[in-house]
């Protein structure tokens, strides 16, 4: 999870809705051990997403991403294991976040011929934050960026959705998850080429405006005394 944590909401929510599909699963097969620790760390993360959603009053940090995706693994593998009838496919209620870290190896290792754990800023959402701003709005705004920062969340919810919805509700299905995890894939790779070619789809792109507060209306001087 710790390769996804760039924006406000963005790790936290997504965590959320892959818990919430493993705890949904997990009560399907009467595995309540996995279930509760699943809908416990719903309640945990979720408690941390309103100090971080929209503001970033706090933040998750290297150890609350890698303990969340530790957990977050360590349910799936119970589930597999313990039930047969859960498709292995259905891991792929964690598709952006793996998918994210291999692509983010292949772009490292093999386009830019750097080392894999060399940071840089190519991840499909700080692509996302730097396309959602037009030319002319007021960057500097500490209000205006972290607006354009949590709208670039909330896309990736909605992509992530294409794989966590179809494995919640087809968790026993292997053809759909396929189906679902290739779609995924295509999404992924179409809107990354759009957004490098600077092709950003124009309804991912905020208005070239400030939302910087107005100023307040002054109050009308008063008018000329007329009695003398």
């Amino acid at each position: 999870m710790n390769i996804i944590d760039g924006l406000n909401g963005l790790a936290s929510i997504i965590a959320i809705l892959i818990f919430a599909s493993i705890g949904y699963v997990a009560v399907g097969v009467n595995d309540w051990l996995v279930a509760s620790v699943a809908f416990t760390m719903i309640g945990a993360i979720g408690g941390f997403a309103v100090w971080n959603f929209p503001s970033a009053a706090v933040f998750m940090g290297d150890g609350g991403a890698y303990f969340v995706g530790f957990v977050m693994a360590e349910l799936l593998v119970l589930l597999i294991s313990r039930h047969p009838n859960v498709s292995a496919f259905y891991a792929i209620v964690v598709m952006y976040p793996a998918f994210e870290t291999l692509f983010s190896i292949y772009r490292r290792k093999y386009i830019r011929a750097h080392p894999v754990d060399a940071p840089d800023g190519l991840h499909l959402h700080t692509l996302i934050y730097k396309r959602v701003g037009r030319k002319g709005s007021d960057f500097a705004d500490p209000q205006y960026r972290t607006r354009r920062n949590s709208i670039s969340a909330i896309y990736l919810w909605v992509l992530s959705l294409v794989t966590i919805v179809p494995a919640t509700f087809f968790w026993h299905v292997p053809y759909v998850l396929v189906v679902a995890a290739l779609a995924f894939v295509s999404l992924y790779l179409w809107l990354y080429v759009a957004i490098v070619r600077f092709k950003t789809p124009g309804w991912m792109i905020l208005p070239m405006t400030s939302i910087r507060p107005a100023p307040r209306a002054q109050r009308p001087p008063p008018a000329p005394d007329q009695s003398h």
